[in-house]
């Protein structure tokens, strides 16, 4: 079953990354266990364009993985607390095949995309791709192992 969009507020609840690290603005549709497409709008008063580059800001190739990261970390979080609740963290362990094809600059909406290729127990394999409109920005295969968080209360 696909859900609809997952809006921050809803994503602060399932990824403890916040400003200036959280680069995930929206999640436009998921289906458990399967597959979440989001968005980050990347905008110059990103803090990262200030040495990277100045007079030619480009997105780091690294924070294009983390966001990657990040919007898989949602999905498995997604996946799992319809069964088992939100007490889970997600931490990344692994990246293969990392490539960058597109830079990403001011003003451009990146697309990600995270589609769960195996789960064992702990660990989640996912494939991901980041798209800026119809061109392939950055393309991984991510590894993530879930953490279960103790509460204080």
């Amino acid at each position: 079953m696909t859900e609809s969009v997952v809006d921050i507020r809803s994503i602060l609840e399932h990824i403890p990354h916040r400003y200036p690290f959280l680069l995930v603005d929206r999640v436009l549709e998921y289906t458990p266990f399967e597959y979440l497409t989001a968005i980050k709008n990347v905008t110059m008063n990103e803090p990262f364009f200030q040495g990277h580059f100045p007079g030619q800001p480009i997105m780091p190739g690294v924070l294009m993985l983390e966001a990657l990261a990040q919007a898989s970390a949602i999905l498995s979080s997604l996946s799992r607390s319809a069964s088992e609740g939100h007490s889970f963290m997600y931490f990344f362990a692994g990246i293969d095949n990392a490539r960058f094809k597109q830079i990403v600059t001011p003003g451009d909406q990146l697309r990600l995309e995270a589609r769960l290729v195996n789960r064992k127990r702990d660990f989640w394999a996912m494939h991901c791709e980041a798209w800026v409109g119809d061109k392939l920005a950055c393309a991984a295969d991510l590894l993530s192992v879930a953490k279960e968080v103790k509460s204080d209360q």
